[in-house]
């Protein structure tokens, strides 16, 4: 009779291990994914609204954007420890990890794409696949905001789950920039136009007046 007793005693303190241990890899994932640390935050420069001229309209679709995207951002990301992926599909997906217990986890972050009066363009967060793990948008938009190398022109807003793509601060070769026209993922058009800053404009039409 007193061995049985033993016997019973010793599951009951391995249970209670097991319980122990699987609050404690609970607690660590939370704290892990929710600390707050010294934020990577980038001064994003003040809206710049620019005068220029529409010189090149690109009417294009999500097979050649997704190409020069991923272009961009394999130059980007060159030496970076932590790498994600952009593309567009029937919606805008960010693609990344992240590490809990040594271990990567993979997620899919989906955006609707809004283009704004001034051309920059708004991706709206509306779901988040990341496994069996039951985590708002919000962390993972400050995971990214924080660890991500993003350019500075990309201004992440983890409170209102959005993220600015601000084409007013992009700068091209001899001052050109962009501003995005139209986005429709559905039906494959995407628009967007190169302006000619205005000095350059001026000075280009103050030439062709001086050769007539």
């Amino acid at each position: 009779m007193p061995q049985v007793k033993k016997t019973i005693n010793r599951w009951k303190v391995a249970f209670i291990i097991l319980i122990g241990i699987i609050i404690g890899s609970l607690a660590f994932i939370f704290v892990r994914v929710t600390q707050v640390r010294e934020p990577n935050y980038k001064p994003v420069p003040e809206l710049v609204e620019k005068d220029g001229t529409p010189v090149i309209a690109i009417q294009s679709n999500k097979k050649q954007v997704n190409a020069l995207i991923d272009f961009y951002l394999k130059d980007f990301q060159k030496g970076s420890d932590i790498t994600y992926k952009f593309y567009l599909e029937n919606e805008a997906m960010l693609n990344g990890t992240f590490e809990v217990l040594g271990h990567p986890i993979q997620f899919y972050l989906y955006f609707d794409p809004y283009v704004m009066d001034n051309g920059n363009v708004q991706l709206k967060a509306k779901s988040l696949s990341i496994g069996t793990l039951g985590l708002p948008m919000k962390e993972i938009l400050k995971f990214v905001q924080r660890d991500y190398k993003l350019p500075n022109w990309v201004e992440v807003n983890p409170e209102d789950s959005t993220v600015l793509l601000r084409l007013d601060q992009f700068r091209m070769q001899n001052g050109l920039f962009i501003r995005a026209e139209k986005i429709n993922l559905v039906d494959d058009d995407i628009r967007m136009n190169i302006y000619l800053p205005k000095d350059s404009a001026d000075t280009t039409k103050e030439e062709k007046e001086g050769t007539n």
